[in-house]
């Protein structure tokens, strides 16, 4: 998948970041998705396993700089997942919960990273992105990544407002999530209760 990327990349002459997406079967046949021309919200999860800051390559790009590194630097350590925290109600079928945040707690710690503008006292407006949060988290392997992201949600605390924090939870606590074993019904297949 990585070389195809690189090649549809270089057949439109891109020069920036950006995220080719594929779909994988269950054969292992992957089939092209979309192009991202811009860094993706995911984009800690690579900082974490690549230790390269994304965000400031970019802006070298656009300034006409060079990368900082090239491809054979690029090495992948460990684990790293992301879990995005939204003002919404997964049992409501997802809808946004717009309000005040009376509390937060936010977790911390070695290979704890938290993307958030949310404070104590915030108003969550009706008509934006329902997005609280990034939280992610590093370690040496998955299951590893798995404990502490479940140590982390277990930490975090966003009172006031109706949260998918619980649902987080849920989800890497299943036992075919921590297998690996998802795919694209993994949700409507494992929560139902959650599908309207």
């Amino acid at each position: 998948m990585g070389e195809v990327a690189v090649r549809a990349a270089k057949a439109v002459g891109y020069e920036n970041a950006g995220t080719i997406e594929f779909l994988l079967d269950k054969n292992k046949d992957f089939y092209f998705m979309e192009m991202n021309t811009r860094i993706q919200v995911e984009h800690p999860v690579t900082e974490a396993v690549t230790d390269f800051d994304l965000i400031k390559e970019q802006i070298r790009i656009a300034a006409g700089e060079p990368l900082s590194f090239k491809q054979e630097d690029v090495k992948i350590s460990g684990h790293a997942i992301e879990c995005r925290i939204n003002a919404e109600n997964p049992a409501k079928n997802f809808m946004p919960c717009p309000g005040l945040i009376t509390d937060v707690h936010l977790p911390g710690g070695k290979g704890v990273r938290i993307d958030t503008a949310i404070y104590c006292n915030y108003r969550v407006p009706a008509n934006y992105d329902s997005m609280l949060l990034k939280l992610i988290v590093h370690d040496k392997d998955r299951a590893s990544a798995i404990a502490k992201m479940r140590s982390a949600l277990g930490e975090l605390v966003i009172e006031g407002i109706e949260s998918n924090l619980d649902f987080q939870y849920e989800i890497l606590s299943d036992e075919d999530y921590q297998k690996g074993e998802i795919d694209t019904d993994f949700i409507p297949s494992h929560f139902p209760q959650y599908v309207k």
